[in-house]
């Protein structure tokens, strides 16, 4: 498979280039001056401007947190909880938010409105720390919302394969905030991943349960049952997550929360991810076996568009 490239208009007056990388299953963007805006200190900016100095805590101490809401079709389903979540996840950090999830919401309206009707955008606010030596101080805490395409994924799938990295327990690390520092972890197991001809890895926690997988969260099917891993604080219980349990339960669908072990994933009969920057994509290889988009897959993902249409 090769790199498929998407060509919008921002309506700001440029054209924007995203590409879908098939070898992460995830859309990288490249930003051009004007196919994003960003919130920064009172007034929006066209593009991508800087945002750290060099003797920034959240240079060198990665002190970030951010999280990531979508637009698409006009709707941004659950943007409330995405905005919510950013500021809980700069208080685990140890930072101060300067703005209420509402604040940011509303703001978040105001930037996704400066873009022509349904365009399908990644809204991505963020808290961080200027100073402090080890522990970031919070009362330098600083706030930016950046706003910008990026197109929606088509539903065909993805490789991916057990990781020999895994998710910290609480204890290790600050895995109750969507947090910068845990990323480097997730690309890790990426290109392991990659090394080995995979897109997306399964990562497990510290005890060697299955976690979820380097990018998303997973769900997977075995004799008619839907399953996914119980939150045990190791990884996040995705807002995408949530709200998919909610739906496919509403309709009658069990989903069983439970630990999950290696095997339980090498004998699915399907398996699939949920996260916000795809929001509902199925597996189609998995090691050494191939898969097919299964009905608990096509389920959640009717009803998560349902969902989002009618409450976004």
């Amino acid at each position: 498979m090769g790199t498929i490239r998407f060509d919008y208009a921002t309506g700001i007056g440029a054209p924007v280039v995203a590409v879908y990388s098939p070898s992460s299953s995830k859309c990288t963007e490249t930003l051009t001056r004007m196919d994003a805006i960003t919130y920064l200190d009172g007034k929006w900016i066209e593009g991508n401007p800087p945002l750290y100095g060099a003797r920034d805590h959240a240079t060198w101490l990665a002190s970030v947190v951010f999280d990531g809401a979508r637009t698409f079709d006009g709707v941004a389903p659950d943007l409330d909880l995405h905005c919510a979540r950013t500021v809980r996840s700069a208080c685990a950090l140890g930072l101060n938010p300067t703005l209420t999830g509402d604040e940011i919401m509303a703001l978040a309206r105001k930037g996704i409105a400066k873009f022509p009707a349904g365009s399908e955008l990644y809204v991505r606010p963020l808290f961080w720390a200027e100073g402090g030596w080890v522990d970031p101080d919070p009362e330098t805490t600083r706030f930016s919302l950046l706003v910008y395409l990026l197109p929606m994924p088509d539903p065909v799938g993805f490789s991916a394969c057990l990781s020999t990295r895994r998710r910290p327990a609480p204890d290790m690390a600050t895995t109750d905030a969507k947090a910068a520092c845990l990323y480097p972890n997730s690309a890790r197991a990426l290109r392991e991943a990659a090394s080995r001809g995979f897109q997306n890895a399964v990562m497990r926690d510290p005890v060697g349960n299955v976690a979820e997988f380097a990018t998303a969260n997973l769900f997977f099917a075995k004799d008619g049952a839907l399953q996914t891993p119980v939150p045990n604080g190791t990884f996040l219980d995705g807002i995408t997550r949530q709200r998919v349990i909610s739906v496919l339960r509403g309709s009658g669908v069990n989903v069983v929360e439970r630990s999950v072990s290696v095997d339980d994933i090498n004998t699915a009969d399907e398996i699939f991810c949920t996260g916000n920057q795809s929001k509902v994509m199925p597996v189609i290889r998995y090691e050494d076996h191939d898969l097919e988009p299964g009905p608990f897959f096509k389920r959640a993902r009717e009803l998560y568009w349902e969902f989002a249409h009618k409450h976004g």
